[in-house]
C-alpha cells in the first residue's frame, strides 16, 4: 500500500508546493470522504500564508465527495476538535503547520467526538490520496460558514471558578500565530465576569510572515521573547504558545522557564483536589515528579507512549481526568480528552 508521503505518524505535514499544496488539499477532502463515509466535516485554517487556500480546496473536495462542510474559519486545533463535537460532526480537519518552518503546512484530523483516527483509517485516507482517481458525488454537500467561538470559549471557561481568581498580571505571548483572536475572545469574558486580571500582549497579531520568528517557545532562543516582558512588567507570569495554540509555555514571575514536566504535576494536583482519587496519564520521558505528586494527592498515575494520538486514545480508555506530556500539550477529560493550550 502506498501511502502519500505528507502523511506521517498521526498527523500531515510536509513542504509548500513539494508535497502539499492545493490539489493535494482537495483530493485529502475526497479521500476522506471515501474512505470515512463523512456526511458531516468540521474545517479550519491558521495564520500560515496558504492556509485559506488550502481550506478552501479541502472543503471543495469534501462537498464534491458528498459531504456538508462546517467553516469555522480562522482557529487553533483545539477549536476544531470542539467544533467537530459540538456540531456532532462526523469528520474534523484542521489546516495548521503548528511550528513548523515557514515553508511547510500541513492538516489534522479527528473523527466523532473529536476521538482520533484510527491508524489503519489514517493511512487508508494516505493511500487513497497516493492513488487519486475519484468521482464526484451524484449529490455534492454544501459549505457553510460556521462560528463556534462563543461555545467554546464558554467551554473553557467552565473550567475555573472566576471569584476564586487572585490578582494577576500575565505576559501573553502568541507568537504571531493563531492564538492572539482566541485568547482575546477568552479574556473579554473573563473580564465581564470580573475576572481581576491585568494583561501584556506580545507579538499578539497573526502575521503568516511570522517577523518575529516561527512561534516555537519550547526552544531556549525564543525564551527571552516573553521572559524579558515579564520582567520588565513585573508580571506574576509569562504564557506562550506554539503557532495553532494545542501547546502552551510558563514562566514564572522571575522570568525562568517552567519545564513541562512540573507543569504536567502541577496540573495533576490541581485535577486530583477537584476529582480525588482520579487517573492521570503521562508520557515516559520525565515521569519521577508527576508520579510522585499523584501519589501523595491520592491519585493513579498511568503511563502512555508519547504523541498525541496516544496519549489520546489512552486517556479515554481509563478515563483519565487529565493527560500531559513535558512537550507541553495537556489534556482534559472533559473537553472531550483532547489537548488545549488556552484551557
Amino acid at each position: 500500500m502506498t501511502i502519500h508521503p505528507a502523511f506521517k505518524a498521526y498527523d500531515i505535514r510536509g513542504r509548500i508546493g513539494i508535497d502539499i499544496d492545493a490539489d493535494f488539499a482537495e483530493a485529502l477532502g475526497r479521500a476522506a470522504v471515501a474512505v470515512t463515509g463523512a456526511r458531516h466535516v468540521t474545517v479550519g485554517g491558521d495564520a500560515r500564508e496558504t492556509s485559506p487556500a488550502f481550506k478552501a480546496a479541502l472543503a471543495r473536495g469534501l462537498a464534491a465527495a458528498g459531504a456538508d462542510v462546517s467553516d469555522i474559519g480562522f482557529c487553533g486545533t483545539e477549536e476544531i476538535y470542539f467544533a467537530t463535537d459540538h456540531l456532532g460532526a462526523d469528520l474534523g480537519i484542521m489546516v495548521t503547520a503548528s511550528h513548523n518552518p515557514i515553508d511547510y503546512n500541513g492538516m489534522k484530523l479527528v473523527g466523532q467526538g473529536a476521538a482520533p483516527l484510527a491508524d489503519d483509517l489514517f493511512k487508508a485516507i494516505g493511500a487513497a490520496v497516493a492513488a487519486g482517481g475519484f468521482e464526484d458525488a451524484a449529490t455534492p454537500g454544501t459549505v457553510t460558514e460556521t462560528d463556534t467561538r462563543a461555545a467554546y470559549v464558554a467551554r473553557a471557561l467552565s473550567f475555573i471558578d472566576v471569584s476564586a481568581l487572585a490578582p494577576l498580571h500575565i505576559v501573553a505571548n502568541a507568537g504571531n500565530g493563531a492564538a492572539g483572536p482566541t485568547f482575546d475572545a477568552i479574556m473579554a469574558a473573563l473580564e465581564a465576569a470580573g475576572a481581576p486580571l491585568k494583561v501584556t500582549r506580545v507579538h499578539h497579531s497573526p502575521d503568516a510572515r511570522f517577523p518575529n520568528g516561527i512561534p516555537n517557545p519550547l526552544l531556549p532562543e525564543n525564551h527571552a521573547a516573553t521572559a524579558d516582558v515579564v520582567r520588565a512588567e513585573g508580571a506574576d507570569l509569562g504564557i506562550a504558545w506554539d503557532g495553532d495554540f494545542d501547546r502552551c509555555f510558563f514562566f514564572d514571575g522571575s522570568g525562568a522557564f517552567v519545564a513541562g514536566e512540573y507543569v504536567v504535576g502541577l496540573l495533576a494536583q490541581a485535577t486530583l483536589d477537584q476529582t480525588p482519587g482520579a487517573k492521570i496519564v503521562h508520557d515516559p520521558r520525565v515521569q519521577w515528579n508527576t508520579q510522585a505528586l499523584v501519589a501523595a494527592a491520592g491519585g493513579e498515575a498511568v503511563v502512555s507512549r508519547t504523541g498525541h494520538a496516544l496519549i489520546k486514545a489512552r486517556m479515554r480508555e481509563v478515563d483519565g481526568a487529565y493527560g500531559g506530556e513535558m512537550s507541553a500539550h495537556h489534556y482534559f477529560r472533559d473537553f472531550m480528552y483532547c489537548d488545549s493550550g488556552m484551557i
